[in-house]
């Protein structure tokens, strides 16, 4: 619930912000509708935003369910990490780990990808 609400409020800053731009007033002086303007400009405009923020966020989902497994003794990753901590078993926490870090690293490389997908102005070059 924490996390959705910064979304809502990231969301909405930078909706605000992008309504402000010239190129909205352009669009809506051309003829096109309130809904069609905030649909087709300043929503594509103000994802970079809020894609970057779902991205961190999944990172912190991740350190989440370690908690979230241990205290609700659900079987899962976290509890296999928890357990292999307690029983000193670093050959098993180290492989989490990478498998861990190597989702982190994968998020970040697919928010990256929806970067040159939303704003057309990010070249494959860029990213």
């Amino acid at each position: 619930m924490v996390q959705s609400a910064i979304l809502a409020r990231i969301t909405r800053s930078a909706v605000l912000e992008v309504l402000r731009e010239d190129f909205v007033r352009t669009a809506r002086a051309k003829g096109v509708s309130r809904r069609g303007a905030l649909w087709g400009h300043v929503l594509r405009n103000a994802l970079i935003p809020v894609i970057t923020v779902m991205g961190l966020q999944f990172a912190e989902l991740l350190a989440g369910t370690i908690v979230v497994e241990s205290v609700f003794y659900l079987p899962g990753l976290g509890r296999l990490i928890f357990q292999s901590i307690s029983n000193r078993d670093l050959i098993v926490v180290r492989n989490c780990v990478m498998l861990l870090a190597a989702m982190v690293v994968i998020v970040n490389f697919v928010v990256d990808l929806l970067y040159a997908l939303i704003d057309p102005r990010v070249k494959a070059s860029d990213i």
